[in-house]
């Protein structure tokens, strides 16, 4: 979940990050320089807009706000701050909290305990000028709501019908003095957080160059969760017609299924499954993504009034909590997970904890099955143009181009006339019952040629997805995405289907490592298998391992590839 200390990070715009000098110009945050600070305390004349916690809702003074929060919501933020003991920074920490934890979708946030906010990071305003972090005072003093004040038309009178008015003006003016004092500290505590985060490490440098923190490289995730924060891949899978058209298709025609169930859309992305299945009757969805995209999928989701359905949450679907009763269960998981050659990415993995923790006994995954295929390749004139090319670039060797040029895994689609076989399936997934330990694996699988061939090339690997509408049932033995007329519907990211973003894996054989291609005949049979394992380096990557051995010849090898 982002935490709203992000924007502590960055200075603002046209300034420059404090670095510890006494410099007051340079600092926002200095209570001893007034500009930039005129506004925030709000005039009496003007109006004063409080904005609920778990709405857009606003009000006029903190107590109509919170009173409104406590009859809509439930939640009394005057009883936690009695029960945790709260004194005036951690009631401001208390409601950046709420703010953070509403802005990532979390309508009922965890406040069992005061350590769940004790960080310094709450200390930063979620809403930039908050008018409810401004009345914590008169709040933390537990003032009524009818609170006497002094009458226009009783100047000279007392407020309380015998008390002394000038009294009461002292009372206020020193209530005023004890907020602008408060005030003063709690910007004097931020200043100090910001100066701490910003000047620690580089002062420490600059002392002793040797103890210069350089950037912690980025695990496996960030990279990953952030190459999906932008539009351009969510556009790409959009625009891809038959995935997008396969999940709308089976959700549109099985909406018996959806309507009155809660489902669960891991890895939503811009909001489209979970859009498509709040259409169809769901009347719940919780929508998980995280990556910032889930920023704009909540966008997406109001611009079509569907945020009384579809709620997002901002975070990893491990590690963030689902707000379900105690022993409550979703109906249906649906997810967009499918890497290129199925399993890259590796985001089958969350997937199948959230249906090892979220799915009723049951429930329905979206999709069900996928199934891996494998196929020989001849494309000499691909060979000629790729590879063979750096033998003669106008005249001129360049043999060192062609250093590990095929150690990867390419991704093309292929024409069915470059496979010199048809595709033999060598793993089914069942998407209820997997586990993880099923996705690292070594399958055998055989084939014939199709076709005489001067040698192999290389091999393709691709993956075809069924969606089933009943849990007990499995594509047929031998079934085919492209011919599939079964129950449900499927799609095939092969040679013998329409492009997708997938395409197919390919794999070129480097004969510079092994024996040159021999020639083979139609009917020949070949034997082999396919090991899948993820990369030392990256768990998201993959290391594919195919071996293979023509019966009744010499054409024999095995090659690892990457797909990274």
């Amino acid at each position: 979940m982002r935490a709203p200390s992000d924007d502590l990070a960055k200075p603002q715009e046209g300034g420059s990050v404090s670095s510890g000098s006494s410099e007051a110009s340079t600092d926002p945050l200095n209570p001893e320089q007034d500009e930039g600070w005129e506004d925030a305390e709000p005039d009496e004349e003007e109006n004063l807009q409080v904005k609920d916690f778990f709405s857009d809702e606003t009000f006029p003074n903190a107590r109509a706000m919170l009173e409104f929060c406590q009859d809509q919501h439930g939640f009394d933020f005057v009883g936690v701050q009695k029960d945790l003991g709260l004194d005036f920074y951690s009631s401001i920490k208390l409601v950046n909290y709420l703010r953070s934890a509403a802005k990532a979708g979390n309508t009922n946030p965890d406040v069992s305990s005061k350590e769940l906010f004790e960080d310094n990071k709450y200390l930063q305003p979620v809403i930039e000028d908050d008018a409810l972090l401004f009345c914590l005072d008169e709040l933390s003093d537990n003032q009524p709501s009818s609170q006497p004040a002094i009458s226009n038309s009783a100047k000279g009178k007392a407020v309380d019908g015998d008390g002394d008015p000038f009294a009461r003006i002292a009372e206020l003016e020193e209530q005023l003095q004890r907020l602008q004092s408060q005030f003063n500290e709690y910007r004097l505590t931020v200043a100090k957080t910001l100066d701490e985060r910003w000047n620690d490490k580089s002062s420490d440098a600059q002392a002793d160059p040797s103890k210069q923190v350089l950037p912690a490289p980025k695990d496996d995730d960030s990279h990953y969760f952030e190459s999906y924060s932008y539009n351009d891949i969510h556009e790409t899978m959009l625009k891809d017609r038959i995935r997008t058209d396969s999940y709308r298709d089976f959700i549109y025609n099985n909406k018996h299924l959806f309507k009155g169930k809660t489902v669960l859309d891991v890895g939503c992305g811009t909001g489209i499954l979970s859009m498509f299945c709040a259409k169809a009757g769901a009347k719940r969805v919780f929508a998980v993504d995280n990556s910032a995209i889930i920023d704009k999928a909540r966008e997406n989701i109001f611009e079509n009034g569907l945020q009384d359905i579809i709620t997002c949450h901002h975070g990893k679907v491990e590690e963030i909590v689902l707000p379900l009763n105690k022993g409550q269960k979703v109906d249906i998981i649906v997810s967009e997970w499918m890497g290129y050659c199925l399993l890259y990415e590796a985001m089958l993995d969350s997937v199948i904890w959230a249906r090892d923790r979220y799915l009723k006994p049951d429930g329905l995954m979206v999709p069900s099955h996928c199934t891996l295929h494998i196929a020989p390749i001849c494309d000499p004139d691909y060979i000629a143009e790729c590879v063979s090319f750096w033998h003669d670039v106008y005249g001129f060797g360049m043999a060192a181009m062609m250093d590990k040029i095929n150690d990867d895994v390419l991704v093309r689609h292929l024409d069915q006339d470059v496979l010199a076989s048809e595709g033999t399936p060598f793993l089914q997934l069942p998407l209820h019952t997997i586990s993880t330990a099923d996705l690292t694996f070594v399958k055998e699988f055989e084939t014939k040629l199709q076709r005489d061939v001067d040698g192999l090339d290389g091999w393709c690997i691709w993956f075809d997805t069924f969606f089933l509408p009943d849990r007990t049932k499995s594509p047929s033995t031998g079934a085919r995405a492209e011919t599939y007329k079964d129950e449900g519907n499927a799609f095939t990211t092969g040679p013998g289907g329409k492009e997708t973003h997938w395409r197919s894996g390919v794999m070129l054989i480097d004969r510079r490592k092994s024996k040159q291609g021999q020639p083979l005949r139609k009917g020949q049979k070949l034997v082999g298998s396919v090991e899948y394992r993820k990369r030392k380096g990256n768990s998201r990557e993959l290391d594919i391992e195919i071996k293979w051995d023509a019966e009744g010849g010499e054409e024999k090898g095995g090659q690892t590839w990457f797909m990274r």
